[in-house]
């Protein structure tokens, strides 16, 4: 189910309007190098979604993730969340910039990190922690 979730989460992202003032940018656009790091970031999600909905993990408006609260990971396992933190983040800027250069407009990568960040945000779950505008947390 978790993995089901995900996978229509990031279709919504990639399904995504064109970016402002991008009119040409195909955020659906699918590479060999994309579909890779799907299939990486879907099968890392069950391993995050008890974080995100324990309140450790939160969505930084840039589009990546944080340990916004280290004390809700027992500190045996806080060095494997922060692995699976540093991997996911890793794919997410791949993914950023991947599509970004499958559309031959790698300076759109920013545009295409902070639409990203927004949809992360407003697909996230209730209860899931997000960075408000203001830099502070926000729980959904």
């Amino acid at each position: 189910m978790v993995s089901s979730i995900f996978r229509a989460a990031l279709l919504m992202l990639l399904s995504l309007t064109p970016l402002a003032g991008h009119t040409q940018a195909n955020i659906e656009i699918d590479t060999p190098a994309i579909a890779s790091i799907k299939r990486s970031m879907q099968q890392r999600h069950s391993q995050l979604e008890p974080y995100y909905s324990g309140g450790a993990i939160g969505f930084t408006r840039d589009g990546l993730i944080v340990m916004r609260d280290a004390n809700a990971v027992p500190l045996a396992a806080r060095q494997s969340v922060n692995g699976l933190i540093a991997a996911e983040n890793q794919d997410r800027n791949a993914l950023y910039r991947e599509i970004a250069r499958a559309n031959s407009h790698p300076e759109w990568e920013a545009d295409i990190r902070s639409t990203f960040g927004q949809r992360w945000i407003e697909l996230a779950r209730g209860g899931w922690w997000y960075q408000g505008a203001d830099g502070g947390w926000v729980k959904k």
